[in-house]
């Protein structure tokens, strides 16, 4: 693939793909969690390498340090979320963007406390040196990984968010697409030629009664891009007894067995009002017009 004529790129690393592509954000420091999803990618024959993180994967869970080694030695694909920026500045929160008040900003001081105390040097080192942006050459189709958006880290940007916003971001891009992390729910949107996608979170239910995390697989097919949003099933019991055994605010792991944020304060009406309504799994085909 040759890059359109003009592009320009201002990734921190660029990756090409030539086979299936396996997406998931926010690991959340539940380990049983990503176990489960690094198990889904074995099962489908998709290597490290063509596996991508699109950050946080340090947050309200039990085992930071367990789950930032799993994925190190993984070594698939990460970006830098706002949560590894904050704890490797030694910064006071996650700086997720939470209102200022809430009941998100309250329960977020438990989880980052326990992760500052428990992460080594050589950890949040890792973190430090995390790209905020990668971009992907696949099937014709050139994307940009970010956390919550091009310009800003810690932007909540969901699919009630106007197009003019995601447009605004994708033109900052210059690619064709972008695969977003962030705001914990699964979407695909094609805007025009272009494609906003977020594989949503597995360490943390996507508020829709159900414990199931979310992940996405993207495949290019002859005349396009295929994405499948894809239910991650995991040990959800484990892990939210693991987090009433380290003290953790017992709001989220509540969440973690009953599918249910503690809080919509972050969710724009639209999400609001989808809250406890069961996902289901789908795909969504982008098609790809190659120039000559």
């Amino acid at each position: 693939m040759n890059p359109k004529p003009g592009r320009m790129s201002c990734a921190d690393r660029v990756i090409r793909s030539e086979g299936p592509l396996i997406i998931f954000g926010g690991p959340y420091s539940n380990l049983e969690a990503t176990q489960a999803l690094l198990d889904d990618a074995a099962k489908l024959g998709v290597p490290a390498d063509r596996i991508i993180c699109t950050g946080d994967v340090v947050a309200y869970g039990a085992d930071p340090a367990a789950t930032v080694e799993l994925i190190r030695q993984t070594e698939c694909h990460v970006i830098k979320g706002n949560c590894e920026e904050n704890l490797a500045a030694g910064a006071a929160d996650c700086g997720c963007g939470f209102p200022t008040g809430s009941a998100c900003e309250r329960l977020s001081t438990s989880w980052f406390a326990l992760a500052t105390r428990t992460l080594k040097p050589e950890e949040l080192a890792w973190m430090a040196a995390l790209p905020r942006r990668i971009d992907i050459e696949f099937g014709e189709r050139r994307l940009a990984v970010v956390h919550g958006s091009f310009r800003s880290i810690n932007q909540f940007i969901f699919a009630s968010t106007e197009a003019r916003v995601k447009n605004r971001e994708l033109d900052a891009t210059a690619n064709d697409g972008v695969l977003a992390g962030h705001c914990g729910l699964p979407f695909t949107q094609l805007l025009g030629k272009r494609l906003w996608h977020n594989a949503g979170a597995i360490g943390l239910p996507a508020n829709d009664g159900t414990p199931r995390g979310w992940y996405s697989v993207m495949n290019a097919e002859a005349h396009g891009i295929s994405i499948t949003h894809c239910a991650l099933e995991y040990d959800h019991k484990t892990a939210a007894g693991k987090m009433r055994i380290a003290h953790l605010p017992e709001e989220y792991a509540n969440g973690l067995e009953t599918g249910l944020w503690p809080s919509c304060d972050v969710l724009p009406w639209n999400e609001t009002r989808q809250r406890g309504i069961p996902l289901e799994g789908s795909r969504v085909f982008w098609p790809v017009t190659v120039s000559s």
